[in-house]
């Protein structure tokens, strides 16, 4: 299902339907059965959702061979507050990831702007 709900993301994303991809990939779907429970961050994103859901809907009965298959949409009030990253703390983030970085800074002599 996680498959499919993917590729019908970036279906969208390639006709140039930006917000709702966006929107599909914000998290994973939960599967219960034939009920796929999904989360948004705010009502207005619950709107845009249900107003497309119907096409996603159809590509998901289709391609799993399941007719029985309905999303419930549900915002979830909880909100995170994400701080701004300066330049080192996306350097230093990069860096966990791959610690080449450090071998690619020195090599070339970068450095971060003050």
């Amino acid at each position: 299902m996680l498959l499919q709900w993917n590729k019908y993301a970036q279906r969208l994303g390639d006709k140039g339907h930006k917000i709702m991809q966006s929107l599909l990939l914000i998290n994973d779907p939960k599967l219960n059965g034939t009920v796929i429970t999904f989360e948004l961050p705010n009502e207005g994103s619950k709107l845009d959702f249900e107003g497309q859901m119907y096409g996603l809907l159809g590509h998901l009965k289709g391609h799993l061979h399941n007719h029985d298959i309905t999303i419930e949409a549900h915002v979830n009030e909880t909100i995170q507050i994400k701080r701004s990253l300066n330049d080192q703390d996306r350097y230093n983030r990069f860096l966990e990831i791959n610690p080449n970085i450090e071998l690619l800074r020195s090599t070339f002599g970068l450095d971060l702007p003050s």
